[in-house]
């Protein structure tokens, strides 16, 4: 009975570790996706900023000089 008794609560436990386990694995792979973004963003930070710059002036001066 005794040994029964370990039997089931090594599977409990194992079942557990196993859930943590998963959920680590889970959290570690949102944290590297994370990271592979942040990565492609500060790598094209400054052309994407020059490029949005350049559009929000051609769309503000254009109107403009279309206006006088």
């Amino acid at each position: 009975m005794a040994e029964e008794e370990k039997k089931s609560t090594g599977a409990i436990r194992m079942a557990a570790i196993d859930s943590i386990v998963a959920d680590i694995q889970y959290k570690s792979q949102i944290i590297a996706r994370t990271n592979k973004i942040d990565s492609g963003i500060m790598d094209s930070g400054i052309p994407a900023f020059t490029v949005g710059l350049l559009i929000s002036l051609i769309l503000v001066v254009v109107p403009v000089m279309v206006l006088m």
